[in-house]
């Protein structure tokens, strides 16, 4: 029975790293509007460029402290060396600024880019610190919505032996239940969605008003796609996956996510060509680097006929850093029939 609960935890833990990597995990981190708006927009060769021009001028500068350890980890997080030096700088930070909440949270982040290359057991304890740094984090910024969603969501999907707690999940929502309530509905969101109650996540994602708050935002739009790919793949049931896709559409229109799905939808309906404009459309939008645009869109031209142009397709798509391995797998296997 101990081996079946430890095998679980570990395939957890592996497929963790996977789920966080999809996510912006750099919105609302900063208040230096400079720093937050090269960090959002995931301009991490010139926030580094920034962080060390500040640093330079000034060495106490503890938000450009943790920008450069921002920056370092999530450039391209298959790069050992630039990983390492992220961590190390995210130490230097807590060491220098231990009362600034920014640098225990880019420890948190550090921690869970070098999950991705860890073993499965040093995974556990690295799950711990990350747990530790994201308390700490809300200790001394009780507000910081992205730290507290990051923990509620670590209550959620750890397994209990590793930390993992429904209860403590809807601790932190009854915390900002009255002050904040568009970060409780977040995590409310999350909530329903780990039981798998479908309904009650819509009605409570309908509900959101995130307004231009981009930590919202981006827990909305990734909400919208776990859902509307529930009912795409899980559910077979096509038109809420649509419904849903448009909403998000029109709540976030530069932003690649409604379209992206809206082509995935009509990929599964067998309308390739409409498929494939799509995901052309899709690509010129914002965050289309963080989803597998060019392997689904390989998908619909192969599935026309089109051999060269989804060879093309696929070849992009696993030349491209920092992508879901079980896409990558998926887009090799593929690439190997043609």
């Amino acid at each position: 029975m101990k081996t079946q609960i430890q095998r679980r935890s570990l395939a957890w833990l592996a497929t963790l790293t996977l789920l966080t990597a999809l996510g912006s995990a750099q919105a609302a981190i900063f208040k230096d509007k400079e720093l937050d708006a090269l960090s959002d927009a995931n301009k991490f060769a010139e926030l580094e460029r920034l962080a060390q021009t500040r640093l330079k001028a000034s060495p106490a500068d503890a938000e450009a402290s943790a920008a450069l350890s921002l920056a370092l980890t999530s450039l391209d997080s298959g790069d050992k060396k630039r990983v390492e030096a992220g961590a190390s700088q995210a130490k230097a930070c807590v060491a220098q600024h231990p009362a600034v909440a920014v640098c225990q949270l880019v420890t948190a982040q550090s921690l869970n880019v070098q999950m991705g290359g860890a073993g499965m057991f040093r995974m556990a304890s690295m799950l711990g610190d990350i747990k530790t740094a994201l308390i700490r984090t809300l200790e001394l910024e009780p507000n910081m919505a992205m730290a507290r969603i990051q923990l509620a969501k670590l209550y959620l999907f750890a397994p209990g032996m590793l930390g993992g707690s429904v209860a403590k999940a809807r601790e932190l929502e009854a915390a900002v239940h009255n002050s904040q309530p568009e970060q409780a509905r977040i995590i409310r969101i999350h909530i329903a969605a780990e039981a798998k109650k479908w309904a009650e996540m819509e009605t409570e994602l309908l509900a959101l008003k995130p307004a231009k708050d981009t930590t919202l935002l981006d827990e909305a739009r990734g909400a919208y796609l776990q859902l509307a790919t529930h009912y795409l793949k899980d559910a077979k049931d096509l038109n809420k996956a649509r419904s849903l896709f448009e909403q998000l559409q029109r709540e976030q229109p530069a932003q690649a996510a409604g379209t992206y799905g809206l082509a995935r939808v009509h990929a599964e309906m067998g309308q390739s060509d409409e498929a494939v404009r799509m995901f052309e459309r899709a690509k010129t939008l914002d965050g289309a680097d963080d989803l597998p645009v060019d392997h689904r869109m390989g998908d619909a031209l192969l599935a026309k006929g089109d051999k060269a142009q989804a060879k093309a397709a696929y070849e992009r798509f696993i030349a491209k850093k920092n992508t879901n391995p079980n896409n990558v797998e998926s887009a090799r296997k593929s690439l190997a029939k043609l």
